[in-house]
């Protein structure tokens, strides 16, 4: 097939990559410019409760913004391994399931049978032909696996 790429062959989501980046830069930025902008008055009327807190809210922030952009889909020879946020799957071919893009979706998933599915946030659609193309590849390579076993 012309589309089955060489393995170990990794996709990872591009827009959601860069959105997490700079919303990552946007939230630290805004919140130390927030803080030097205080007078001296204001920022010793905060106590150090209030100071964790808003350290807590920017650290979830920053974890939120991590799990998106280490999401992918890695295909090796002897199998798959997906990470959705901080989950990580590892799958031999044989549980590898049919790779499914329904229209409309925001990324492509695993069907399994049985009503068991798995997101495959590694390919997001708002990358547009380039999620195109890593769907295919990935069908491609499903599918040589398959006739293999």
């Amino acid at each position: 097939m012309s589309d089955l790429p060489p393995l170990p062959r990794t996709w990872r989501p591009f827009g959601p990559r860069m959105a997490a980046a700079v919303f990552a830069i946007v939230l630290v930025g805004a919140f130390a410019w927030l803080w030097v902008r205080f007078d001296e008055q204001t920022k010793q009327a905060i106590n150090i409760l209030e100071k964790a807190t808003v350290i807590g809210i920017v650290g979830l922030g920053l974890a939120l913004m991590l799990a998106l952009a280490r999401s992918r889909v890695v295909a090796r020879p002897d199998g798959l391994t997906i990470v959705n946020g901080y989950r990580k799957r590892e799958l031999t071919w044989a549980e590898v399931g049919t790779v499914r893009m329904p229209r409309g979706a925001p990324w492509p998933h695993l069907d399994q049978g049985d009503d068991v599915r798995i997101s495959l946030l590694g390919i997001h659609t708002s990358d547009g032909a380039r999620a195109a193309t890593a769907v295919r590849e990935l069908k491609a390579v499903v599918a040589a696996h398959r006739a293999d076993s």
